[in-house]
């Protein structure tokens, strides 16, 4: 039990509780729940803003760009599932200003060119994206919230010079990572789970379906090089910041897995879905064909939006 008379147990009992908060919405592949001591990585982090009286802020990676795959979302722009996810992200802040008056911000890290090559996304459609977001953050009033991406860190210069910076100064080497993924279950699973998507995400293949798989593993160990390098430029720019993750991660991890949104699926996320209004008026993600066998499309501003059950 902890002593009210001890220097750190104020901070120490209103970073338990801003956790608690967050385990509410964890994204792990774990099936045993977990309490706070479990993860003295986020209690640390969190118990420095506390101590000093500042706002907690959280560095998101993600919100990267929409999937290539016409049949999982309905275009290019952020649509209803970013927007819920925004504000379910600005409204979790709210959550923490009533244990921790100075509140808390989340810094979403858009890393869609950070792997554009890899995923096949041309960059004018992940500045348009990453735009969007901006627009929408200041659309809906969203005041705790804010985006960061390569242009931030390496303004004009071209896209392709952007990448190589950053893969050359904060990039893993490929033997490191194919030896981790070799050893280490965690890092196995991101590998299977990223050549998943990498050849969902890509629907056009001219080639055998044996040929897109070995070519998706190939680009699996690039995505991840590059994970790797996002988030060690992420912690050099913002070095204090508490790590979210929108991957499952395992409990005590230093990374915190966070579920934006209802899925199906743990790895399902509002780039690579379309969001489903139930008609008992819950939101889920799905992929975008087989929300239309559900429901009806819906367009706001004269743009789709997402589907809605009747």
């Amino acid at each position: 039990m902890l002593q009210t008379n001890a220097p750190d147990a104020l901070p120490t009992s209103i970073s338990a509780s801003i956790l608690n908060l967050l385990l509410r919405y964890h994204r792990t592949t774990d099936l045993t729940p977990a309490s706070v001591k479990a993860f003295p990585h986020q209690l640390r982090s969190i118990a420095t803003f506390v101590r000093d009286g500042a706002p907690i802020v959280f560095t998101l990676p993600g919100f990267p760009c929409k999937s290539p795959n016409p049949a999982k979302v309905l275009g290019h722009l952020p649509d209803h599932g970013e927007r819920l996810s925004l504000t379910f992200l600005d409204t979790l802040c709210t959550e923490i200003q009533r244990i921790h008056w100075p509140g808390a911000r989340v810094i979403i890290c858009s890393d869609g060119h950070i792997f554009s090559d890899l995923i096949g996304v041309p960059d004018d459609h992940i500045d348009a994206y990453s735009d969007e977001l901006r627009t929408l953050i200041d659309q809906l009033g969203l005041e705790r919230l804010c985006v960061f991406d390569l242009r931030d860190v390496f303004g004009p210069l071209p896209h392709a010079a952007k990448r190589a910076h950053a893969h050359d100064r904060y990039a893993p080497a490929l033997d490191d990572v194919r030896a981790e993924i070799h050893v280490d279950d965690h890092t196995l699973a991101l590998y299977r789970g990223i050549t998943r998507f990498l050849v969902e995400d890509t629907p056009d293949w001219p080639g055998t379906r044996s040929a897109l798989q070995r070519a998706c593993r190939q680009r699996a160990y690039g995505v991840i090089q590059r994970s790797r390098a996002w988030g060690n430029l992420i912690a050099e720019h913002h070095p204090n910041a508490v790590r979210l993750s929108i991957h499952p991660q395992p409990v005590g991890a230093a990374k915190f897995g966070i579920r934006l949104l209802d899925a199906p699926d743990a790895w399902t996320t509002p780039w690579h879905s379309a969001a489903l209004r139930r008609a008992d008026g819950t939101w889920t993600l799905m992929p975008r064909a087989k929300a239309a066998t559900l429901g009806r499309l819906v367009h706001l501003d004269g743009k789709p939006s997402h589907f809605q059950q009747d």
